[in-house]
């Protein structure tokens, strides 16, 4: 076992409390609109609560527990969770898993924009019991705005607050649970399966309230995407914690449900009905918290998947910052204020938590469908028995699309929205992903040894003004033989580049999340450098600062002389210039493409438009960055008929 896994693997105190803190706000917060989702709509009577009950504690035991504390834990790329790294583990398998890849991905974002306005408004709505007349709306979005500002400068500092946050939340779960519970402990009968089978297949649009009882497990996800920052061994124990406390107060809200038999949930609210009146403001306050940490942990999550998807083609280059040296700390300010609209539109058109339950759920059972798709083929891949996987797959596919088809009842009612979003961002993934397959398929490629007598002669040639001492050009090419044909026609047609030494840069991105590596080749010696770097899908891209780092190494074995080759500055062993070169490509009008490829093409572009340049996104030094226009000649028109008139 490598220490990574070791360490994976590894339980300590403080590891438990930040697990807490950081893993479990969503699915954490379930309880404050749960069972008002379930009994909301109809008389209360012991069937619905026992038989809801039922639904819950094995959707908490066979959803979260048995498939993703204890299965899906398992496949970690190097540490990491979630779909991407999920996808990163099996992709070079079969090319078709880009498709659960994308949907997974796309559902689990716009479910990032659903999760804050739901979380903050159940528990501010909890304000209207103390004072009936209070607008909550300003509240909410006050606190969404706060949480959203607030990132630019990183979450490290009341980060440190989270876990011992989370921890008086989950015992106040228990507690005001306990307190219900020991008025009637037969409620733990609940238990009983056939409580469940009778609500599903006997009572009155039974099978429908599985869409509700859903939200009680819609934050399972985090518990994968997170493994990296809390490690499997942490977020295993914490769970059996987290799960107590949840159940707890689920029955406990059960028993509270049955002393109002034969009545209208109507206004009130299961969650602070367990409350003692002198407590009920204290325990909005905490409540508030943990659904700002909640809100927190999926705003993270969605610029981790961003940063994620960018790696693998999947979301346009995007600038990503990094507030603070704590490990997860990141920053994407355009997903920042898209993910800030989302979440304020969805509070202005739902306007109470109750509206917003239509919409929540159904993207996020989209993506655990297609986790399990995913993972299935993870277990295909690493040998497990065939039996297995096809149980696997069968019981939660089975499970998953029972809850898919309940959430579609929603869809009319609000659910659309979030089936909306999910789409618009997987519309964008697929144009990226299809667009950088075009590109790369037609890109043309020629050996660099052609070139090597041309490029030795360009050097010395004096009649050509001198670029630059060591010119850097960026490149696209996997083999150390080859460059694109685009470099060759910059540095020799477009406008002759004479430069000392000519320095070849490819960035290979890997699919092991933490990857620092780098190969040079030196193709000929003082004239010809190719350096290949090798970074993981996590890994932020700094090539100034790392190609810095290659030459000093390269300079203390004495591979090569970095020194200006000017003899006055020679003389003062003065290094010579260095001036990189970024080809940046737009569409040709002089192409004929088939009409779906050109439609890619151009929307591609057109969403190119609004994002970071390549030297922007590559982190190189602006001051000596020179970018050139190419147009991508995919296909060139040559039909044309011209008849020439003397």
């Amino acid at each position: 076992m490598s220490q990574n896994h070791k360490n994976l693997d590894k339980v300590t105190a403080a590891g438990l409390l930040i697990t807490l803190g950081i893993i479990f706000g969503d699915i954490g917060t379930s309880p404050l609109y749960v069972m008002q989702a379930i009994i909301g709509k109809e008389k209360i009577d012991d069937e619905i609560v026992f038989g809801s009950l039922s639904l819950i504690f094995w959707t908490l035991t066979l959803q979260t527990t048995l498939k993703y504390v204890f299965l899906i834990l398992r496949a970690d790329n190097n540490g990491e969770g979630g779909i991407f790294a999920l996808y990163a583990l099996v992709r070079r398998h079969a090319k078709w898993l880009v498709i659960p890849a994308i949907i997974g991905g796309s559902a689990l974002l716009a479910d990032g924009i659903i999760t804050p306005p739901i979380s903050v408004s159940s528990a501010i709505e909890g304000l209207q019991l103390v004072y009936p007349e209070i607008k909550t709306i300003p509240i909410i979005i006050g606190i969404i705005t706060t949480l959203f500002l607030v990132q630019a400068f990183g979450t490290n500092v009341v980060g440190k607050a989270f876990g011992p946050i989370m921890f008086i939340w989950f015992s106040m779960l228990a507690i005001l649970g306990i307190r219900q519970i020991i008025k009637e402990p037969a409620i733990f009968s609940a238990i009983n399966p056939y409580h469940a089978y009778r609500l599903l297949f006997f009572h009155h649009d039974g099978f429908w309230l599985l869409g509700a009882v859903f939200l009680c497990t819609t934050g399972a996800e985090a518990l994968y995407s997170d493994l990296g920052h809390c490690g499997r061994g942490n977020i295993r124990i914490s769970w059996v914690f987290v799960k107590i406390c949840l159940l707890l107060n689920y029955f406990g809200q059960g028993v509270w449900a049955i002393s109002m038999h034969g009545q209208y949930l109507g206004t009130r609210k299961p969650f602070y009905q367990l409350m003692p009146d002198w407590f009920l403001l204290i325990g909005i306050g905490i409540a508030t918290m943990a659904t700002i940490i909640a809100s927190q942990a999926l705003i993270t999550g969605s610029y981790t998947l961003i940063s994620e998807a960018i790696r693998l083609t999947f979301w346009p280059k995007v600038r990503l910052k990094y507030p603070s040296d704590h490990k997860g700390q990141l920053y994407i300010r355009s997903i920042n204020w898209l993910l800030w609209a989302g979440c304020i539109g969805v509070v202005l058109y739902f306007k109470e938590s109750a509206n917003m339950e239509a919409a929540y759920g159904l993207a996020i059972t989209l993506t655990m469908l297609m986790t399990t798709i995913l993972a299935a083929y993870y277990l295909y891949t690493h040998r497990f028995n065939k039996l297995w996987i096809v149980a696997f797959l069968s019981v939660y596919i089975l499970i998953e699309g029972a809850f898919l088809a309940a959430n579609m009842l929603k869809f009319t009612h609000g659910g659309w929205v979030s089936v909306l979003i999910a789409s618009i961002i997987a519309l964008v993934m697929v144009i990226w992903y299809r667009s950088n397959i075009i590109k790369n398929r037609l890109t043309e490629f020629v050996k660099l040894d052609k070139y090597l007598v041309g490029l030795k002669g360009l050097s010395i040639d004096d009649s050509v003004q001198k670029y630059a001492t060591h010119l850097v050009y960026m490149s696209n090419a996997h083999r150390v033989t080859e460059i694109e044909s685009k470099v060759m026609y910059s540095i020799f047609e477009k406008r002759p580049k004479r430069a000392d030494i000519y320095w070849f840069i490819h960035v290979d991105i890997t699919d092991e999340p933490y990857t620092m590596k780098y190969k040079v080749n030196i193709i000929e010696p003082d004239d010809v450098i190719k350096v290949t770097f090798k970074l993981g899908f996590r890994v932020e891209q700094k090539i100034n600062l790392y190609f810095k780092k290659v030459i000093e190494e390269m300079v203390k074995r004495k591979e090569v002389d970095i020194r200006s080759r000017y003899e006055s500055l020679q003389k003062q062993n003065v290094i010579g210039d260095f001036r990189f070169v970024v080809l940046e490509r737009y569409l040709s009008n002089e192409n004929k493409l088939p009409f779906w490829e050109r439609l890619t093409m151009e929307a591609y572009f057109f969403i190119k438009g609004f994002t970071n340049s390549e030297d922007k996104w590559f982190g190189l030094d602006t001051s000596n960055v020179k970018v050139e226009k190419v147009p991508l000649l995919l296909r060139p028109i040559d039909d044309i008929i011209l008849e020439r008139e003397d």
